[in-house]
């Protein structure tokens, strides 16, 4: 066997390197270099690797947090056939990338993760920003990732990697495992040389399998929806990741059944679509919720079915209601009791049509779907013209980026009250022009995403609506696509607090307690006069060209202006908080104080035990035989 003398770190960078995945016959490169930010626990091994390996470039990110969010939206946009890996030191360089380790993960999106970690000979511990522990000595910082990763280990030998990476590649290419993968890094280790097999260097190509529905479970499943007078879809994620948005077309073209989309699933069909609905849920449109509490028949593709989805599981209301679970993930597939059909979502969706030639909706209920798709549209166009103010309203700053946006075009956003707008306003023309992270509402998601974005598809635009908020926790990579020249159109709403928990908040009775950016007044209340943030001077000086606007003509005539700039460009308005755009046929369980000195909270309470009663309690359904 012919091997190589290398140090642990060059052999992982000369084995990341060669890392390719194919589907359908095509070939991507995996990985498309590393983000980070080098410190005594990285710059002498995996930052000295990186030095001498010029072809899997080095970014340098401004928070170890954002790398990975980057990094996420980047394999997002790739539909998981491409991703980075994130590197940091031991102490809070690490601990910084938990949070996207959650992010990654919980949206079951491929994120390599490499921290530093303590010596693994141990002599000179403690050293510098060590976690001691009195339980052993293998325990670090780093094992907090364990719980946001989907695999996880600790190199403390440089023989162990060639076991190590393989089971790495084996998460993070597999569409039901993904999400954060993260090996921990001893610094001395990583600087240790051995000798690699040569093989480990040699290219390797990992194939991403399409599953195709088991045929017994392909036959109830084809029954349940001939059976189905009230069919509905809800439409995730993985409609994206598995490429089957024209097969999705397809089928309820042929069905006549109507679409609900997940905010991860926005953009499986064109806005305009016949039987889209548009958005479900909490957040979602009247049509959408009222089908899915009429439905006989909800088909759920590619979604982990979360509460926003569910409505906290108030969204289904008929008592004959059945699911049928299109997913490559067992455990998605078997949520509410569902009948789990284990496959890859186009080849699901293709064998169905065929399964159910002939099958369509009733000519009644697809014309209350046409009834209600027009009903929308209708007030889609009242929100987005409303003329209100200045301040302006939300919804109106929804609408004039939309308007100016191509068909090809990718909006982001994450966190606050701007993705519930989102998701029901925004007019999606082209699969993943919507890339809205919610399955953790990472606030900071934004601006990070929004380069990930870019760096996947540089021909399109990206827009980045961000609140005042997410904005505050994480705007330093602005100074980031400056750096690397790519170009974002950030739109900085300025509501003077977080809306979306001040909105919350009123709801439960609380009245918008430590909600809004308040000085402190001499009574000891945050409720003075606003916190005088100038934002357009924060963007300005991170290098990006910046305009305050204050009127929708002046919002319109800002935007245009982004096309012709040639680096990232902010624009800040004010926008009316209180003139918000309201739920629709929905319901959302947060629970409210059962005792409680205020009267506001008192009522809210009573109102709240009417709402939870109508949750699902049971995730039984009858089951389905095979008629013969």
């Amino acid at each position: 066997m012919r091997t190589k003398r290398t140090t642990m770190a060059q052999a992982l960078i000369g084995f990341l390197k060669n890392q390719y995945v194919e589907r359908d016959g095509v070939e991507h490169k995996f990985f498309h270099g590393a983000w980070g930010i080098f410190g005594h626990g990285c710059i002498a091994g995996i930052g000295q690797a990186l030095q001498e390996n010029p072809d899997f470039r080095y970014y340098q990110s401004k928070n170890e947090q954002a790398s990975v969010l980057l990094a996420t939206a980047f394999a997002k946009t790739k539909n998981r056939l491409g991703t980075f890996a994130c590197i940091s030191s031991i102490g809070p360089g690490a601990t910084n990338m938990i949070t996207g380790a959650a992010t990654a993960t919980i949206n079951r999106i491929p994120v390599l993760l490499l921290p530093g970690d303590i010596f693994a000979r141990r002599n000179v511990a403690p050293v510098l920003q060590q976690l001691e522990s009195e339980q052993g000595q293998d325990v670090s910082v780093n094992d907090c990732f364990k719980p946001v990763s989907r695999y996880w280990d600790r190199i403390n030998r440089p023989d162990q990697l060639i076991c190590s990476v393989v089971e790495a590649m084996r998460v993070l290419a597999s569409p039901a495992q993904t999400g954060a993968v993260t090996l921990a890094l001893p610094q001395d280790v990583q600087a240790e040389a051995w000798d690699y097999p040569e093989e480990l260097f040699e290219k390797r190509v990992w194939h991403i399998a399409r599953p195709e529905p088991e045929r017994a479970m392909l036959a109830r499943a084809a029954e349940m929806i001939r059976n189905a007078k009230r069919p509905v879809i809800i439409a995730g994620g993985g409609v994206l990741f598995s490429e089957a948005t024209a097969a999705l077309s397809r089928f309820v073209e042929q069905t006549g059944i109507p679409v609900g989309e997940t905010q991860a699933g926005k953009s499986s069909l064109p806005f305009d679509h016949p039987q889209n609905l548009g958005a479900i849920g909490v957040t979602g449109t009247p049509g959408a919720n009222i089908a899915a509490r009429e439905a006989d028949l909800v088909i759920a593709i590619g979604t982990r079915l979360s509460d926003f989805t569910t409505a906290s599981k108030t969204a289904f209301q008929n008592p004959a209601v059945r699911f049928l679970n299109i997913n490559v993930a067992e455990m998605d597939a078997y949520k509410h009791g569902g009948l789990p059909l284990l496959a890859d979502a186009r080849e699901a969706l293709e064998q169905l049509a065929a399964s159910v030639n002939g099958y369509r909706v009733a000519a009644e209920y697809e014309e209350r779907v046409k009834e209600w798709k027009q009903w929308w549209e209708q007030e889609t166009d009242r929100i987005h013209g409303l003329r209100h103010g200045p301040p302006i309203s939300q919804g109106e700053v929804v609408g004039v980026v939309n308007k100016a946006a191509r068909p090809q075009d990718i909006v982001v956003c994450a966190a606050g009250s701007l993705p519930g707008d989102l998701h029901k306003l925004w007019r999606a023309q082209r699969p993943n022009g919507y890339n809205l992270e919610y399955g953790y509402s990472c606030m900071g998601y934004e601006i990070a995403g929004g380069l990930g974005v870019k760096m996947a598809d540089p021909s399109r635009d990206v827009y980045v609506m961000v609140g005042d908020g997410s904005f505050l926790m994480m705007s330093s990579e602005i100074a980031t696509s400056v750096q690397e020249g790519y170009k974002l159109n950030l739109i900085v709403l300025d509501n003077h607090g977080f809306s979306s928990i001040g909105g919350l908040s009123k709801h439960i009775g609380s009245g918008g307690f430590g909600t809004d950016y308040k000085l402190r007044t001499a009574l000891g209340q945050l409720d003075g006069s606003n916190v005088p943030i100038d934002f357009a001077a924060l963007c300005e000086g991170l290098g990006a060209k910046t305009v305050r606007v204050r009127t929708r003509e002046d919002l319109a005539a800002a935007v245009e202006q982004m096309r012709t700039a040639d680096r990232t460009c902010a624009v800040v308005i004010e926008v009316d908080k209180e003139q918000r755009v309201p739920g629709y046929e929905s319901w959302w369980d947060v629970p409210i104080s059962e005792v409680s000195q205020l009267e506001t909270i008192r009522t809210a309470r009573a109102q709240y035990e009417q709402g939870v009663r109508h949750e699902r309690r049971l995730e039984l359904t009858t089951p389905v035989t095979v008629k013969k």
